[in-house]
């Protein structure tokens, strides 16, 4: 989903998280918990020789700062802020694949599949699907998120009071990272994104659908032998509020959970249509949304500390518990 990451929030990161990243190191108590804690379970899945991941931040699994220092620039820039434990790496690691080429990247689009991604620090990401060779044999693919423009969406519901006030679209200036530009932090997207009886969201999603199945039917066209598994978004928006731990008030959080179904649903129908596998990351992930308590979490709130584990994260992106649980829903299909 949408992220922005400047120069300067990268440093800063580093200079206030080091002391409380060095707690994480291997042999304390929280990386005795990361490693000990599993991403599958019993039988080992079909073993892969090309195995090529695609996707935006919620693949990349986004990460400032954590026990492996900033994010991992093997297969990707910098500032796409790439986890060295995102769930394409756990995946890999598990299958002992030979060949592995992660292209995740915050803020991609299906665009970015086939034209070069601009980012934030200067960086630019090539072509993800370039990566994909007629010898690849396993693709994931988690994208749509933002071609919906869901996050931004998300992210213009931040509400300073408990109940929404509806304001007027202003020319706000971008001073603050992760706010929309065009509200004030008042709430009531609900009634801005339905105003006139069209829910503007939903629409994003429902034209979404054929760039995914695009998307999808490209990968077939450039990898034959590929199995391909369209991985959706975890479960990370409750039905109910939790202001002020989130500051979105209960009316808009209800109507963040319908759209998070709803890009879920459209996921699932360009799966089938697509020629690919869902994989469902829900039935490992209920419970663990961002109004959980902090060490139970799959996805980060507004907060910068993520206790699992220990890392300086992205605002509303899945952490390495989440990571852990996406790797876990894909390996669990892989053996289906």
């Amino acid at each position: 989903m949408p992220l922005r990451t400047p120069s300067t929030l990268l440093t800063l990161a580093g200079l206030l998280a080091a002391p409380l990243i060095a707690a994480a190191v291997p042999g304390s108590p929280t990386a005795a918990a990361a490693q000990a804690a599993p991403v599958a379970a019993k039988a080992a899945p079909p073993r892969y020789q090309e195995y090529v991941a695609l996707g935006d931040s919620w693949s990349a699994d986004v990460v400032l700062l954590d026990a492996n220092g900033l994010p991992d620039t093997t297969h990707v820039p910098i500032d796409c802020v790439q986890s060295h434990t995102n769930y394409p790496k756990l995946v890999a690691r598990r299958l002992g694949v030979k060949t592995f080429r992660d292209a995740t990247c915050g803020s991609a689009t299906t665009d970015h599949f086939t034209k070069p991604q601009s980012l934030p620090l200067g960086g630019k990401n090539p072509p993800q699907f370039d990566r994909l060779t007629r010898r690849t044999d396993l693709v994931t693919m988690g994208i749509g998120g933002n071609d919906a423009g869901i996050a931004s969406g998300a992210l213009s519901c931040i509400s300073l009071l408990p109940i929404g006030i509806p304001t007027p679209t202003l020319p706000l200036p971008d001073i603050v990272p992760l706010i929309g530009n065009s509200t004030l932090p008042l709430g009531a997207c609900k009634e801005r994104f339905t105003a006139g009886g069209v829910d503007r969201l939903a629409a994003n999603i429902a034209r979404s659908e054929n760039k995914v199945v695009r998307a999808l039917r490209e990968v077939h066209r450039r990898s034959p032998k590929a199995r391909i598994l369209l991985v959706n978004y975890l479960d990370a928006i409750p039905a109910q509020g939790c202001w002020p731990i989130v500051p979105i008030t209960n009316s808009d959080m209800a109507y963040l959970h319908g759209v998070f179904a709803k890009l879920n649903r459209m996921l699932a129908r360009a799966a089938r249509r697509g020629g690919a596998e869902l994989v469902d990351t829900h039935p490992l992930s209920r419970g663990h949304d961002v109004c959980a308590p902090a060490t139970e979490r799959y996805v980060e709130g507004l907060g910068v500390l993520s206790l699992n584990d220990l890392a300086i994260a992205v605002p509303a992106h899945p952490n390495s518990a989440g990571a852990r649980s996406q790797a876990a829903s894909v390996l669990r299909q892989l053996r289906r």
